[in-house]
């Protein structure tokens, strides 16, 4: 039997224990477009209902059980429903949940946040990752007087048009001879793609030829130094030590998206790896599973946006560092002590090495990607260095697992990447590996 029909059987398992669900999506369809407004939230056939999550659990609307490895995209880093969290909720919600002059929660977080970040002299707060990423380069705009950016081919930074280039360029689409600015969607326009230079990841040479060529016209280099959608691969260090001597020397603005990084160490990526951005976009665990986003750098640009001196860049945003989020931002800050750090990256190394195991024990080729408490899974015989070898690996393969495992009660992230929070234990890490050693058999 193929690994196809094997994907069909997943399938027809799953449809059978989510009746409720099924029905949800059919009533759900009526009234949104593919009955959902977050294309994440999407699988095939359809996804669960979601009642209610609870620590490393999410309850769906037919009574399953799951094992939370997704945690809302990496977001809930203390798990689901924290009761400290939701306190701090409760307590400044029933205060008011928004108010056109600042609070006491917004300073204090941006305390916080600009003490442990290296990259961090002055901060903003927005509502998402997408605003974070789009002010960033705005600013390095306004700052540099260029009009490009460079980003990495695969690289995903939000919803915003000018990043919405060669995000997941199918392989038909894709230049024989290297990255070339791929629209995301139709209907961008052509002069966004006039804008954007695409990198190979991974690929110093490269980068280093192609951003000389256009020095004078790029304002900034946006990347993730950790790549979420290559199953949390960090850049190798003298790729990205040789692209902050490269950018510092040609006065691009570097900036580093950690919006899902940033859980890896007190100070993100950044610090553990040790390579210093002039710029930080944020977003995820610094909202206590509230919507949030943040942009921060170097006071030098920051300063565009200070009123008190004229404010070169507006910025407005009704919800801005709004009370409720800052509250819960603050308490996952203050839970986020070095010991619960070590302990979480402790078991993602663990985790990582037992599921390589699991895949060695059947001799399916796949390689098992992550750092700290992050990870992926792709079903490729090749080392994962960029997009290209990501997008090449056994798509149908990572398909049947992510279905098999929810069937196993576990849940993982569409791309078969996950993450741990901060209730995980070595149990849970376990569950994990025999529910993916259950389904690799029946699938392989």
């Amino acid at each position: 039997m193929s690994t196809q029909a094997k994907l069909q059987q997943e399938i027809d398992r799953f449809v059978q224990n989510t009746p409720v669900s099924q029905s949800k999506q059919a009533e759900a369809e009526k009234y949104l477009p593919g009955g959902s407004s977050r294309g994440t939230a999407f699988f095939d056939p359809y996804p669960h209902f979601i009642e209610r999550g609870d620590g490393h659990y999410i309850y769906d609307a037919d009574g399953n059980r799951l094992l939370d490895f997704m945690i809302n995209a990496t977001s809930l880093i203390l798990g689901h429903a924290h009761p400290d969290v939701t306190a701090a909720i409760q307590e400044h919600a029933a205060r008011g949940t928004a108010f056109t002059g600042p609070t006491d929660p917004q300073v204090r977080l941006a305390k916080t946040l600009t003490e442990r970040v290296p990259s961090l002299d002055l901060i903003r707060f927005t509502n998402s990752g997408t605003e974070g990423t789009m002010m960033a380069i705005r600013a390095a705009r306004a700052y540099t007087g260029r009009q490009k950016i460079a980003k990495f081919e695969g690289g995903y930074h939000g919803a915003h048009e000018y990043v919405s280039v060669s995000v997941r360029p199918p392989l038909e689409k894709l230049d024989p001879s290297g990255p070339t600015p791929i629209a995301e969607h139709p209907g961008l326009p052509d002069s966004i793609l006039e804008q954007v230079i695409v990198l190979p990841y991974n690929n110093l040479d490269w980068c280093e030829r192609v951003l000389r060529e256009n020095a004078n016209e790029v304002a900034c280099l946006i990347m993730e130094p950790v790549v979420s959608s290559f199953g949390y691969l960090p850049g190798d260090i003298e790729f990205l030590r040789g692209l902050r001597d490269l950018t510092t020397e040609l006065g691009i603005v570097l900036i580093y998206d950690e919006v899902q990084s940033f859980r890896i160490a007190p100070g993100g990526a950044q610090e553990t790896l040790g390579v210093i951005p002039d710029m930080t976009a944020f977003g995820k665990i610094i909202g206590g599973g509230t919507p949030v986003g943040a942009f921060g750098g170097r006071s030098d640009i920051m300063e565009l946006f200070d009123p008190t001196s004229g404010a070169a860049i507006p910025h407005a945003g009704t919800f801005n560092a709004n009370p409720v989020t800052m509250a819960a931002g603050e308490v996952v800050m203050n839970h986020l002590t070095p010991e619960v750090y070590d302990r979480m990256n402790a078991l993602g190394g663990e985790l990582r090495a037992k599921l390589s195991a699991v895949f060695d024990e059947f001799e399916v080729p796949a390689q098992v990607t992550g750092i700290g408490s992050l990870f992926g899974i792709h079903f490729t015989p090749g080392e994962i260095r960029d997009y290209r070898s990501v997008v090449n690996s056994d798509q149908t393969m990572r398909k049947a697992l992510f279905t098999g495992l929810l069937n196993e009660g576990v849940l993982l992230q569409t791309g078969t990447a996950g993450a741990m929070n901060s209730l995980t234990t070595t149990d849970d890490i376990d569950s994990l590996v025999d529910a993916t050693r259950r389904v690799v058999e029946r699938v392989k």
